[in-house]
């Protein structure tokens, strides 16, 4: 928990009007000499053609520990999120909310017309300026994202990052089925009390396209099964309706969760990519436990992270990522 009210206070602040940022000195509450609890990580690559993947299923906490190597690495997160480069849906997309970044930049986080399509080979474009533009920074460029063909694409692609001669570390935030299908359910509900329902009305048309754009997200077509029907019916059988396409919402989210494992599983065996898993299970399971589970995911996630990322930006990649050494 020192960790996290540390990062609180975090900032980065322009230096200069070409975007550059520099890293505020963390103060603590619980440290009299002003230190961060935790060390940054002032490590000078041995060469700039780096870059790290946060992979996992949905509602493994991705976004979390990218902020948090962001935030120890002097990094910036590249959304990997084939929903979360559209503009709108913040709820229903899941998009991290602002007070979460700390700051940290985001890049393809929005700024996509939400009726326009976006495929891989225009993540790959785009990722690949912003790989670019982080790296001459002098940052470090972390991915993040739960869109696997994006991923592909974007390091194995035509003039992908293999291509160019990145260096690519990959680390899996895994979990066990049970334990985050019951997370993502309970997600959804809470989707819900934050507006869900209200933000899908908003984009609510008949005529639309949901075979195209933002509208394939998960819950946009549930809940415009619920508009079209919810005009039949007392308000019992309205609230009935809405239930069913909530239901429908968590059961689509959790079979979500189980493709997105799946491939990344293919990754390794299939690609031939390293990945370094890290088990989210057990802070997952004591969600409802602040403390503990705060604790649990400093141990069980964002400490081995942190290693893994040591050897390879200090250079000694090995077993931890595949590209040119």
């Amino acid at each position: 928990m020192a960790s996290l009210l540390c990062l609180k206070k975090t900032i980065f602040l322009p230096t200069e009007p070409t975007g550059k940022f520099r890293r505020d000195q963390c103060v603590s509450d619980h440290s009299s000499d002003n230190q961060p609890p935790f060390p940054l990580l002032r490590l000078t690559p041995k060469t700039d053609k780096k870059a790290i993947f946060i992979l996992g299923s949905s509602g493994t906490g991705k976004s979390k520990l990218a902020v948090t190597l962001a935030l120890r690495l002097v990094g910036e997160i590249i959304n990997s999120d084939k929903m979360q480069v559209y503009d709108d849906l913040h709820i229903i997309t899941n998009k991290i909310k602002p007070e979460e970044r700390f700051n940290v930049p985001h890049h393809l986080l929005g700024g996509v017309n939400p009726d326009s399509e976006f495929t891989a080979v225009d993540f790959r474009q785009k990722s690949a300026a912003a790989v670019q533009e982080i790296s001459a920074r002098g940052h470090l460029p972390i991915v993040a994202g739960g869109s696997n063909s994006y991923i592909k694409e974007m390091v194995a692609g035509d003039n992908g990052l293999l291509d160019r001669g990145y260096q690519c570390c990959f680390i899996w935030v895994d979990a066990e089925g049970k334990a985050l299908e019951e997370f993502v359910s309970e997600r959804v509900e809470k989707m819900v009390e934050e507006g869900l329902v209200e933000e899908a009305r908003a984009m609510f048309k008949p005529e639309a396209d949901y075979s195209k754009g933002v509208r394939k997200a998960i819950g946009l077509p549930e809940m415009e099964r619920y508009f079209r029907r919810q005009g039949n019916g007392d308000e019992r059988e309205r609230a009935a309706v809405l239930a069913e396409a909530i239901g429908e919402i968590k059961e689509n989210t959790c079979r979500l969760t189980r493709r997105q494992r799946e491939k990344i599983g293919r990754f390794e065996a299939e690609e031939g990519w390293r990945l370094n898993r890290v088990d989210a299970t057990a802070a997952v399971m004591r969600r409802r436990e602040a403390s503990a589970s705060e604790e649990l995911w400093e141990k069980m996630v964002v400490e081995p992270s942190v290693e893994v990322v040591k050897k390879f930006v200090g250079g000694v990649g090995g077993q931890t990522s595949i590209g040119d050494q």
